[in-house]
């Protein structure tokens, strides 16, 4: 069935047209929310995105701390194969790229048994690229963002895991005879891990801190055990700091009360100094 405009519906549909098109403030209102969501998205990848630093490094491979929802920074080069290795036993579901064309990606396995690992090898066709990885497995997913310069690459990288570190339990829930727990009663789901670290970046600056809503437990890098490890103070609302009491667990420091600032100092002409503040939200669950 067809229906016909007459002149009279033309000319009031046309009236409407132009004046929706005339609307004050509509075209840059709309420019103004595509930017402001452009900025949201920015503001947020920057904040999720984790550079690798010099204390990050065991001989060649960086090792991160795994966090879900963080961007993990490759840098990479022509010529050169990084090693992104995932957890001994976990196993591979998919892997895609942004940019499949002028990046070669592939994976293959290294050891046996439970010690089976798989690895995630990238290497980019040329200088200047960037594009992004989403690895997926049957234990979590990794976000990684790639770039290539013809400066130096990263060999490997791979993860060391707090949750698992804290509950201390193999995957079928026995504990394990090798690892010690990092304190009894801990329940991931009330985890807050709320907080911001900032400051300088000497080798042994925390990896991230979080509190049991009793207990605040600050994570070093590995790099901790051989050299000398800061003294903590608290800082109150007028900017004055104190000492205080806490427990040193391996890479762990636990303070047996919550803060809301605090700071790692150690160095005597040059001091570095590493800033803890604590947030107000962002519990992260299992």
């Amino acid at each position: 069935m067809t229906f016909l405009s007459f002149p009279r519906q033309l000319a009031s549909l046309a009236a409407v047209t132009a004046m929706i098109a005339a609307s004050p403030g509509s075209a840059a209102d709309a420019t103004r929310s595509a930017a402001q969501r452009a900025d949201a998205v920015h503001a947020a990848n920057r904040a999720a995105t984790i550079e690798p630093s010099q204390g990050d490094f065991v001989n060649g491979a960086a090792v991160f701390a795994y966090a879900e929802g963080a961007l993990y920074r490759v840098y990479t080069a022509p010529g050169r194969v990084t090693d992104i290795a995932l957890q001994a036993g976990e196993a591979l579901v998919s892997v895609a790229s942004g940019d499949t064309v002028r990046w070669v990606i592939g994976d293959t396995t290294s050891g046996s048994g439970a010690g089976r690992r798989v690895h995630v090898l990238v290497k980019p066709f040329s200088a200047g690229l960037s594009t992004n990885l989403v690895v997926t497995t049957d234990r979590r997913t990794y976000h990684l963002s790639l770039s290539s310069s013809a400066g130096p690459a990263m060999a490997a990288l791979s993860w060391t895991y707090p949750q698992d570190a804290l509950l201390a339990l193999d995957r079928t829930g026995t504990p394990t005879q090798t690892a010690t727990p990092l304190a009894a009663g801990l329940e991931i789901e009330k985890l807050n891990f709320a907080y911001r670290i900032t400051g300088d970046d000497p080798s042994w600056k925390p990896l991230r801190a979080f509190d049991d809503g009793r207990q605040t437990y600050i994570e070093f890098p590995a790099s901790l055990a051989v050299g000398e490890a800061p003294p903590l103070f608290l800082v109150d609302r007028e900017g004055k700091a104190s000492l205080v009491n806490y427990r040193v667990q391996g890479r762990f420091y636990i303070v047996d009360r919550l803060f809301d600032r605090a700071e790692l100092r150690l160095g005597a002409k040059r001091q570095d100094v590493v800033r803890i503040v604590r947030g107000t939200d962002g519990r992260r669950r299992s």
